[in-house]
């Protein structure tokens, strides 16, 4: 798809064509480095779209997102369902990673991404942060449904590793850091349920 190709036909709303439009420029080159301008471009949309939809570019940067915490927490949730112990879940985290980092597309955490280019205090801190306290609240619960003496404390062990996963499936995704950090959490796992 060329950079000035519309992201999908005039039959989408507005928003949704503004939303895979931010997806996929935010996502690829940063929230600070695209413009509005390409966005609306990429989009198909006037300008008035943008500001009628979401007011600001900040508020598209939320919206682009929280639309990706939910296809992360849906995307999760639904790996997990397959899973039927649970020791298995709490590892299957990391399969479901792996099923992302080994993607030709896959730039990263987008929430890394994006807070690592904006102030603190930003809509993309705010977000990362309500993001990130899913992603160790999940990780608690499966703790603690494993049998982990402190699940909280085995969440924050997790979270570090998950969190390494996804740079290291961003800097060498052909080793599919995810499946070590699976091995390891398995070590940790063990560790915190004796």
């Amino acid at each position: 798809m060329s950079a000035a190709s519309p992201i999908a036909p005039a039959k989408v709303s507005a928003r949704d064509r503004l939303l895979a439009a931010a997806d996929e420029l935010f996502y690829a080159e940063g929230v600070h480095t695209v413009g509005i301008d390409r966005i609306i471009e990429r989009a198909g949309v006037a300008k008035a779209s943008l500001y009628s939809t979401f007011g600001s570019k900040d508020e598209l940067v939320r919206a682009y997102l929280e639309a990706r915490h939910e296809r992360r927490r849906s995307r999760m949730l639904a790996g997990l369902a397959q899973f039927d112990s649970p020791r298995e879940r709490l590892l299957g985290v990391f399969d479901v990673l792996s099923s992302q980092t080994v993607k030709p597309q896959y730039r990263g955490c987008a929430f890394y991404n994006a807070t690592a280019e904006s102030p603190p205090g930003s809509v993309s801190e705010d977000v990362a942060k309500k993001s990130r306290a899913w992603t160790r609240g999940l990780f608690t619960e499966l703790a603690a449904d494993a049998g982990a003496h402190d699940p909280a404390a085995l969440a924050g062990q997790l979270l570090l590793l998950y969190d390494g996963a996804m740079v290291g499936g961003r800097m060498e995704p052909e080793l599919d850091p995810a499946v070590a950090a699976r091995a390891i959490a398995a070590t940790l796992l063990d560790a915190a349920t004796d």
